[in-house]
């Protein structure tokens, strides 16, 4: 066979330095994301702050593969599930106005709902309503050519009048549903669009000038300094937009114009910003960060480990919340340790990619790293050739390993499974799988 030709390619890389940043741990956290990004494995920005000091704030790898623009603290990503925080929020603003309650019914203010009479803001809140997957329903029995809105959420489950997937708070089911419904009943309420309220009683009152919400399929802007989300086509090692031909996901064209559960954007710098307001009480007050992350029970009597909008940690003498989001070539991670005062906010345009988070803490910590993220080697065709085959199973006889080679890659699957999952070598006879919906390995 003929040798693979290698070309070094250095992700490009843009950096705002800071003195906090001259410190080991920067290198060190910096050395992390440069290896990642050298794999394909990460392609964003980062702010890691550790006691009020930022340690790392960075930008890796290109905002858009066209352009060759790269990415930097100020570049703006789609945040996904992140957005769920800034719904919630919304939703406590509209309380303190007096303008609503938690345990108020949602069909006082979507009466067109009126047959999910048990079902409470406060079981949106903490996704124990028992609400049905919107995505799911209309993935079904919607006209994929045209774009749907809350409205359009709504008035699908108006007619369909589905029923609960379960009593309201005997259980916790995260769902998407429950944040677009919020994202109406904040429109209902307040009487201005989604964007509107946010943009107004959260965004501008903490400056944060580049965070906003944004359906760039319903309503595509030209935006300065905006990521460009990439997923890898289908079978293939190629960066493509979602829009591409090589890649099949439907859902991300047609529900691009619900929001609650996703659409707001916004870059690593602002996002700071926000985690520090909740830091200081600038924009919500102490017992209103309270009730958003508090602990609470089912009526079953299991713990939920959901607030508002925030997934939360408090064990013993430890407390954390944060959350993440993945969606159509981006992923966010927002994560804030209460009690060392740490702060972890990732931003990524490539929806293949990971953020080290125990290494991260490992490094803070002053801790050994217990995985080590080791940098790609050069190797031939014929020399990664030699493993492929198929591999039998010592506990299971009836399962077998294969592997195959493509693209400069290995290609784990099983005879039970179509993983996929790429690995690339890291030494003569290592090799390191490529984080894919979690996966991860060494062959």
């Amino acid at each position: 066979m003929k040798k693979l030709l290698f070309v070094a390619y250095m992700i490009a890389i843009t950096a705002e330095l800071c003195p906090a940043q001259s410190t080991k741990q920067t290198k060190q956290l910096d050395s992390v994301f440069t290896v990642l990004a050298n794999q394909n494995q990460f392609n964003g920005s980062v702010i890691i702050a550790d006691k009020g000091k930022i340690i790392l704030k960075k930008g890796y790898g290109l905002s858009n593969e066209q352009s060759k623009e790269v990415n930097n603290p100020s570049t703006i990503f789609e945040l996904a599930s992140c957005s769920k925080q800034f719904t919630a929020t919304a939703i406590v603003l509209l309380k303190r106005q007096g303008k609503l309650n938690y345990d108020d019914k949602i069909s006082k203010y979507l009466p067109e709902l009126i047959f999910w009479d048990k079902v409470t803001i406060q079981d949106l809140l903490r996704h124990t309503s028992g609400l049905p997957s919107f995505m799911s329903a209309m993935q079904e029995n919607w006209d994929q050519t045209k774009i749907a809105t809350n409205t359009d959420v709504v008035n699908f489950y108006a007619k369909r009048k589905d029923t609960l997937e379960f009593e309201p708070k005997s259980k916790h089911q995260y769902s998407n549903t429950n944040y677009a419904i919020l994202a109406s009943i904040v429109e209902r309420v307040s009487g201005k669009t989604y964007a509107e309220f946010l943009s107004q009683n959260i965004f501008k009152p903490l400056n944060m000038k580049s965070t906003f919400v944004y359906n760039r399929r319903e309503n595509p802007k030209s935006i300065k300094n905006y990521a460009t989300g990439y997923v890898w086509a289908n079978d293939t090692f190629h960066k493509v937009v979602s829009e591409d031909p090589g890649y099949d996901d439907k859902l991300v064209y047609y529900i691009d114009g619900v929001v609650g559960h996703a659409k707001v954007n916004s870059s690593v710098e602002d996002l700071f910003k926000w985690i520090t307001s909740l830091k200081t009480n600038s924009l919500l007050t102490q017992k209103e960060f309270d009730e958003m992350t508090e602990v609470t029970l089912t009526s079953t009597g299991k713990s939920i480990a959901y607030g508002y909008g925030f997934d939360v940690s408090k064990k013993q003498d430890k407390f954390s919340f944060g959350h993440t989001g993945s969606w159509d070539g981006y992923i966010s991670f927002i994560y804030q340790n209460v009690i060392k005062d740490r702060s972890i906010i990732i931003l990524e345009n490539f929806n293949l990619g990971t953020y080290p988070f125990k290494n991260i803490n490992e490094i803070l910590d002053n801790q050994p790293i217990s995985l080590e993220f080791k940098p790609k080697v050069l190797q031939s065709e014929n020399e990664m050739a030699k493993f492929v085959g198929t591999y039998a199973d010592e506990q299971d006889s009836t399962e077998k390993h294969l592997i195959t080679y493509k693209e400069g890659h290995l290609f784990y699957n099983t005879s039970n499974a179509k993983w996929d999952m790429r690995f690339f070598p890291i030494s003569g006879n290592e090799y390191k799988g490529l984080r894919q919906g979690g996966a991860d390995g060494i062959l």
